[in-house]
């Protein structure tokens, strides 16, 4: 998704059909924390964290919106009990000593259509770099016993080795690039 100029139609409330201003929390029960990596430059190996929580604020003005996240490294979750234990391990998250991994958002811009960027500070293993998600609304709506819901897809991608994760070995059976992707439904706070 290419930046433009921010214009109006793309930036105003009114025009995202039922946004609703206000503090929002993550449900993780119908969300997602996964993550993507080259194995052996052939394969992409998957996984997901379980465990994580996020607030939101949506301001009047959507641009001056707002993000706050923490997932908890331990829960990392590939499918193969191994593996997950040596991504836990000091040969890659570290999990003992740095038991979370957080993001904050500084700022949100519009873009073409409907999307957003969401330009944050991500910290891993100690680590916080600037990191940007392409980030989409997709809509806000009723849940159980009438509560407002809402609905954010978000991605981005990160050099693993940016923030001191480089693996045992070197780390030569993985890819760089670590593509991050997030299903989010949130609900608003009482």
């Amino acid at each position: 998704m290419s930046t433009s100029p921010e214009s109006p139609a793309s930036t105003s409330a009114a025009a995202l059909p039922g946004y609703t201003p206000g503090t929002w929390t993550i449900d993780p029960i119908h969300s997602e924390v996964a993550f993507s990596v080259r194995h052996l430059g052939i394969a992409n190996v998957r996984g997901r964290f379980d465990a994580f929580d996020a607030e939101i604020v949506l301001a009047e003005d959507p641009l001056e919106s707002s993000v706050t996240a923490t997932i908890q490294i331990a829960s990392v979750s590939t499918g193969h009990e191994q593996r997950d234990n040596h991504i836990r391990s000091e040969d890659f998250l570290h999990a003992e000593e740095f038991p979370e991994m957080t993001f904050r958002s500084t700022g949100i811009r519009a873009v073409d259509g409907d999307g957003f960027l969401a330009d944050g500070e991500l910290t891993v293993r100690g680590v916080t770099r600037p990191v940007t998600l392409d980030l989409e609304l997709i809509g806000f709506g009723k849940g159980y016993e009438g509560r407002s819901v809402a609905g954010f897809s978000a991605s981005t991608q990160i050099s693993r080795k940016a923030f001191g994760v480089h693996g045992g070995a070197g780390g030569a059976a993985l890819g760089d690039t670590v593509k991050i992707t997030l299903e989010v439904e949130a609900g608003q706070a009482s």
